[in-house]
């Protein structure tokens, strides 16, 4: 009998405590964006097949398990579509938000196991939004020890 390893092309992590990928979060229509950039170039993440779900932005009322509902499942899908843990976000909305908003949506993401980078006001629509917000999340991640 011959024994034989099958590993990931990059191998494991060598420190599972390593931050993990930073995304662009879109809340500003009807439905979240996701979307992940790499040496400034973004694309929108979408759901695997057979793997889709239906999120809603919820209404900025809301409660924060509505929040962390939604944050929960942007990180699935991301996670899903990139293959490897989401630990880090920047969110994208139309107009600046008050400062307790930004608290709340902060701590709903950090429940949901993502701390938000920024929260950025981005007056456009479209792909354009959550493609900024991974760009500038790129910049902001924080980058593994010895990088």
């Amino acid at each position: 009998m011959k024994l034989f390893q099958i590993e990931e092309p990059d191998g494991s992590p060598n420190d599972p405590e390593a931050p993990g990928a930073a995304v662009g979060i879109d809340v500003a229509g009807g439905a979240p964006e996701v979307a992940f950039a790499v040496g400034g170039n973004a694309a929108v993440l979408g759901d695997r097949d057979g793997f889709s779900l239906d999120l809603a932005v919820p209404p900025a009322a809301a409660p924060q398990a509505a929040w962390l509902a939604l944050f929960e499942g942007v990180r699935l899908r991301a996670e899903r579509a990139l293959g490897r843990p989401v630990t880090h976000a920047v969110v994208a909305v139309a107009a600046r938000p008050a400062p307790s908003f930004i608290e709340f949506l902060g701590e709903a993401a950090a429940a949901a196991g993502i701390a938000v980078l920024r929260v950025e006001a981005m007056p456009m629509s479209g792909d354009g939004r959550a493609c900024a917000a991974a760009m500038l999340a790129e910049d902001l991640a924080p980058r593994p020890a010895g990088l």
